[in-house]
């Protein structure tokens, strides 16, 4: 397991003074870091359909992008070449582990582990990204330069599927080796470029955007059939002017607008199912032999490990009349009295049987977690 160490100050001290307030260098944030896997499995994923990956090439300033799956690595040259892979935590268990150290950031806050090999003078170029995110430097070293947001920067595309900005005044010019972690908040400048053959560790973080928000909401609301009061104006007087929509019409369209919002329930389960569904597919193997719920507490034994699969995205909420429990888009109502036991679903990657057994006189909660387990959402690995 990886240990974080962030400047001798604690989890709280950062997010006080530099969590989506300034970029902070952490020279080695993991002491004796150790690779979890090498350039050649990282170029193995980048050949699977379901992985989703790049090549970023930038010779003579020449930028290109292209995409995998990867059937040759002859673009990834000796100089100027950088491999990209999205979401590895979800195909790799050993590189997933890097996530755990962050996890003081709410798990639904937290997207994925990408993971990249540079050739001497390979990268993505000067950009901008709407989203924090830790770098850690693996194999070999890159230099990196960090600057403030800067709303007078101009973006621009290289490829089309490259936007980077012009050149900035940096806060942070180093250049990192292994175990060092560079954290970037949204909107601050950075580039980065091997200085040889280098791993990177990207854990981006999620922040959604307002039309993201609305349109995931609006569909929810369709799907559940829900939104359908219709204005009315039993109120309505003569006007001197019927083009105007008057002030009175406006409030009343944002109240049934906002009324939809404010309705726990909905807004809940809205909530649940777009915070914990996954962006990039996963490798979930569903048990042949479904367990059976009746029957789960003679086919597990009490010291059995519950193990959460890379890349599931487990969150709950408390509501008025019970927890609910959101896994990977889709929501499980379960009685307050279980709240212990979720919290061991959506807090740790990986508990015993026996820390569960309390919650299994709930069928509600011994019925979600054989689904759970039969849907390969989570799994069991033997005691010993």
């Amino acid at each position: 397991m990886y240990q974080l160490s962030i400047n001798d100050m604690s989890p709280e001290t950062f997010l006080k003074e530099y969590w989506q307030k300034k970029p902070l260098l952490i020279k080695g944030g993991f002491e004796d870091f150790q690779d979890p896997l090498s350039a050649e499995e990282l170029a193995g994923l980048a050949m699977e359909d379901s992985i989703e990956s790049r090549l970023i090439t930038n010779h003579d300033e020449n930028w290109l992008a292209h995409h995998g799956p990867f059937d040759n690595f002859d673009k990834l040259t000796e100089t100027n070449s950088t491999l990209l892979v999205q979401a590895v935590d979800h195909w790799h268990p050993p590189a997933a582990e890097l996530l755990e150290p962050f996890r003081f950031i709410p798990n639904w806050r937290i997207d994925d582990l990408m993971i990249s090999y540079s050739t001497p003078k390979g990268g993505v170029g000067p950009h901008l990204d709407q989203y924090d995110v830790f770098i850690i430097q693996g194999e070999g070293k890159r230099h990196w330069r960090v600057g403030m947001p800067d709303a007078s920067l101009k973006q621009f595309t290289k490829d089309k599927a490259l936007l980077q900005v012009e050149q900035f005044e940096a806060i942070i010019d180093e250049i990192l080796e292994p175990g060092d972690i560079l954290y970037i908040p949204p909107g601050c400048p950075h580039e980065g470029y091997a200085v040889e053959n280098a791993l990177n560790y990207s854990v981006g973080f999620r922040a959604p955007d307002q039309k993201d928000l609305i349109s995931s909401f609006a569909d929810h609301v369709i799907d559940e059939e829900a939104g359908k009061h219709r204005f009315s104006d039993a109120d309505l007087n003569m006007r001197a002017s019927i083009g105007e929509i008057s002030s009175d019409d406006k409030l009343k369209i944002q109240a049934m607008l906002t009324g939809l919002i404010e309705n726990d329930s909905l807004y809940s389960q809205w909530l649940g199912t777009y915070l914990s569904q996954p962006k990039h597919d996963m490798d979930l193997a569903p048990l042949d032999d479904a367990l059976v719920a009746e029957f789960l507490e003679d086919e597990v034994e009490p010291h059995d490990v519950v193990i959460r699969s890379g890349g599931v995205r487990a969150i709950y909420q408390i509501t008025d009349t019970d927890v609910l429990l959101s896994v990977n888009g889709e929501n499980y109502s379960l009685p307050s009295e279980t709240l212990e036991q979720v919290k061991l679903l959506t807090d740790n990657t990986s508990f015993s049987f026996e820390q569960v057994k309390p919650a299994l006189i709930s069928l509600e909660f011994k019925e979600t977690l054989t689904t759970l387990i039969n849907d390969g959402l989570f799994y069991i690995e033997a005691w010993s």
